[in-house]
């Protein structure tokens, strides 16, 4: 921890270069993108995307679930409503990642009766894709197909899917390898994940 300590200490001196960025901040935000992803410490959206502060408003979930919209009013309901109705944001990025502990845990059908809240948001996943393999530690077909169901359930958003449906909003499903840094995004022609 005193590493993270040392460095939010010494962040004043240090952010001071960005100090006409951190002034703009402060009169508001606005932000290019909604980016949804997993809260791993290993996904780091502001490094993958190379944004700069106030260029992605995050929602980070235990597997990047979006969880259904008619599960009454939540954390994650209102993170992407505020993005889309109040901040305008024109893209929404679901990225689910290689070795995904939540998913890995669903694809081997791991006891997760130690830890109930996991077990029960889970349940909010999607199913495990057939010929899923259970042995592969990436998970990456079961993560991919887990993403694109994430995607869908997004789409049942009224506030999405009808901004989705006058073009003033984009929907994108992104699969970051954690051992590569490459990142893969969801072709709809092809039905396939292609390196960006």
């Amino acid at each position: 921890m005193q590493p993270l300590i040392d460095h939010a200490r010494s962040f004043p001196r240090t952010g001071a270069a960005h100090g006409e960025d951190f002034a703009r901040l402060a009169v508001g935000q606005s932000p290019q993108a909604l980016f949804i992803t997993c809260s791993d410490s290993r996904v780091v959206p502001a490094l993958i995307t190379g944004a700069r502060p106030g260029e992605l408003f995050e929602l980070r979930t235990a597997g990047n679930i979006v969880p259904p919209y008619d599960r009454g009013p939540t954390s994650e309901a209102a993170t992407i409503e505020y993005a889309v109705e109040v901040l305008g944001v024109q893209d929404i990025v679901v990225c689910g990642h290689s070795h995904c502990g939540a998913v890995g845990a669903l694809v081997r059908g791991d006891d997760l009766t130690a830890v109930p809240a996991v077990r029960d948001w889970l349940a909010h996943a999607a199913d495990q894709p057939s010929g899923a393999a259970p042995r592969d530690p990436a998970v990456a077909e079961a993560v991919q197909h887990h993403v694109l169901a994430q995607l869908l359930r997004l789409l049942s958003y009224p506030c999405v899917s009808s901004r989705v449906e006058s073009g003033k909003l984009r929907v994108h499903a992104w699969y970051y390898e954690v051992h590569t840094g490459n990142v893969f995004a969801h072709q709809g022609e092809t039905d396939s994940f292609v390196a960006l």
